[in-house]
C-alpha cells in the first residue's frame, strides 16, 4: 500500500508489514488534508485508501467566534451551547425551530430579495421560515405550528450547526 503526496514520491502507509503493529503517519498527507479543512470551510474529511484510514476533524466556530481561538476551547463549545438556547427560549418564551442540519441560513429565497419572516410577524404550520444550504442543496426550514415569530436567532449567510436554535415562535 503506496499512497503518492504532493512531490509524487511514494510513501509507506503501514508499518505492520515491517514487523510493527502501529501506522506510520504521513504528515504531509495529514497537513494537506487540515489545509482542506480550512480553505473549504469544513468540520470533518475522511481518506481510506484499502486498510488505511484518516479522519481529520476540528469543532465548528461557534458564532462571533474567530477559528483560530476556537481551537484552543473546542471541547468546551458543545457543552455551552445547550444552555445558551435554553435561556434564550425562555426570555423570549416560545418554541425554539433548531436546524436539522450543518449549514449556511439564506433569510430569503434569493439575494436582494423580502426574507420569508420578520419578527412579529404570524406564521402557519408548514410556512417557510428561512433555507439552511448544505452541499450546494438549499433546504427549506418550515413552521412546525401556527404562531408569531418572537425573535431570529441567525443572520443571513451566517453558519449554523445541527440543532443550532433558528428561530424561536410563540
Amino acid at each position: 500500500m503506496a499512497e503518492t503526496g504532493k512531490g509524487g514520491a511514494d510513501k509507506p502507509a503501514l508499518s505492520r508489514a515491517e514487523g510493527g503493529a502501529s501506522m506510520r503517519v504521513d504528515t504531509a498527507l495529514v497537513r494537506e488534508l487540515a489545509e482542506l479543512l480550512s480553505a473549504n470551510d469544513l468540520n470533518e474529511i475522511e481518506v481510506e485508501d484499502g486498510e488505511r484510514k484518516i479522519k481529520v476533524r476540528r469543532d465548528a466556530p461557534t458564532a462571533f467566534v474567530a477559528a483560530p481561538a476556537q481551537l484552543a476551547g473546542a471541547a468546551a463549545a458543545p457543552v455551552a451551547a445547550a444552555p445558551v438556547a435554553q435561556t434564550q427560549e425562555e426570555e423570549v418564551g416560545g418554541e425554539a425551530v433548531k436546524s436539522p442540519m450543518v449549514g449556511t441560513a439564506y433569510m430569503s429565497p434569493e439575494p436582494g430579495s423580502k426574507p420569508f419572516i420578520t419578527v412579529g410577524q404570524s406564521v402557519k404550520a408548514g410556512d417557510t421560515l428561512l433555507i439552511v444550504e448544505a452541499m450546494k442543496v438549499m433546504n427549506p426550514i418550515t413552521a412546525p405550528k401556527a404562531g408569531t415569530v418572537k425573535k431570529i436567532n441567525v443572520s443571513d449567510g451566517q453558519p449554523v450547526e445541527f440543532d443550532q436554535p433558528l428561530v424561536i415562535l410563540g
